[in-house]
This record gives C-alpha cells, structure tokens and sequence, in this order.
C-alpha cells in the first residue's frame, strides 16, 4: 500500500532535523554533534503516518516516516532520500546511505515472524549481502536467540511490556561475530525497538517505533 508520495515526507521532515546537510555527514559526525531530535506525543499523533526515531552508526537520534508498507515490508524515509526497509522490525534493506545492506535471504524463517512464541535456542541461518568501503560483501550468518529480562518502554507517551531477546549472529567462515537486540510488545508481538547491525559486526542502526503501520 502506498502511503506517502516521497516529495511530501521530505517536506514533513524540514522541520524534523537539527541539520540540513546531508545523510552521510550526518552519519559521520561525532557524538558531540547536533543535539537529537524529538517530537513531542501530540506532534506525534498529529501526524498521519507511522513514525520512528533511527540513530544511524551513533550518531545524532531522527525522526523518519513511513513511506511505503508493501507486503509486509516497511519502508521508512528520511529526509536526505535514505530508505531503511524492516520486515517484522528486521532491518533487510537500506538506500542512500555510505555503505548500505543489499539483500538478506530466508526471511520466511526468521524467528521474529513470530515473535510471540520465539524460544531460547531459536535459530536462523540467511545469506546477508551488503557492501563495506564501496565493495560488495555476502556471507552465511548463523544466529540463536537467548531472552533477557523484561521491561517496560515509554514511546509516545504510552507505556509498552516487552519482551527483550538478543540475537547471537556469526559469520562461520571469518569467525565475525555480534549481537542485535530486539523488544518486542507483549500484546501485539511487534519489534518496537531495535538495535542490529547494518552488516558484519558494523555500522549499528537502532529505531524506536513510535506510531506503527497499520495493516
């Protein structure tokens, strides 16, 4: 379903960031850079789309809209014309941004399709392609699930339970390893926030949901 022609979410979001360059230096800048955006519950409600807030490889927190929700993928845009594409809260696929995630393979799979009934020990095994420095890179990713302690998150002014699974991913062939992490509401099984790598062990990507697609 199309949601929102890409000229209107980039004038929605003029007044959404605390810079006007574009995504790659914001990606870059250093932790000391422009204070983080956030909206307030009503702006938030105001606004007749999904919304989220990204930090993209540590740097300054934004907010970004939905723009398309297609069979079951989710395409979020930001105001430089950088997509972020999650299918079931997984980052899959990424647009415009230095080095971006291409492909991840055996989606029908993976554990977060049904969040609800994840098990310690779950596992998945995928083909991810991405690039690093320009060059293109693919490998078989292993991972197993471990739950963690529960918590409760405040986003947009509504108290959320969630659940809180880490993600154990390894790349069997270089021994490359690291950990996404995941909360997931009690009530609705939808991956509310998330903190995974972009590709190997790299370039960390964290969202906060804030108004969910609707089905």
């Amino acid at each position: 379903m199309r949601q929102l022609p890409l000229l209107l979410a980039c004038l929605l979001l003029q007044a959404c960031t605390q810079t006007q360059k574009g995504l790659e230096q914001t990606v870059m800048m250093a932790v000391s850079g422009p204070d983080d955006v956030t909206k307030t519950s009503q702006q938030i409600a105001d606004l007749p789309y999904a919304s989220l807030y990204a930090r993209i490889n540590d740097g300054p927190q934004i907010f970004v809209v939905l723009g398309y929700n297609e069979n079951g993928r989710q395409k979020w845009i930001t105001q430089d014309n950088a997509m972020l594409v999650t299918q079931h809260g997984r980052l899959i696929k990424t647009l415009g941004l230095p080095d971006n995630l291409q492909a991840v393979s055996n989606l029908p799979q993976d554990p977060l399709a049904d969040a609800l009934h994840l098990r310690d020990g779950a596992g998945w095994t995928r083909i991810v392609q991405w690039t690093e420095h320009g060059a293109t890179r693919a490998a078989t990713v292993s991972s197993r699930f471990t739950r963690g302690t529960d918590e409760v998150l405040t986003l947009a002014g509504r108290r959320v339970a969630c659940r809180v699974w880490t993600e154990q991913a390894r790349i069997e062939a270089t021994g490359r390893a690291w950990e996404n992490t995941f909360w997931i509401d009690n009530g609705s099984g939808d991956v509310v926030q998330a903190r995974q790598m972009l590709a190997a062990d790299d370039f960390p990507v964290a969202t906060t949901l804030l108004k969910p697609a609707k089905s």
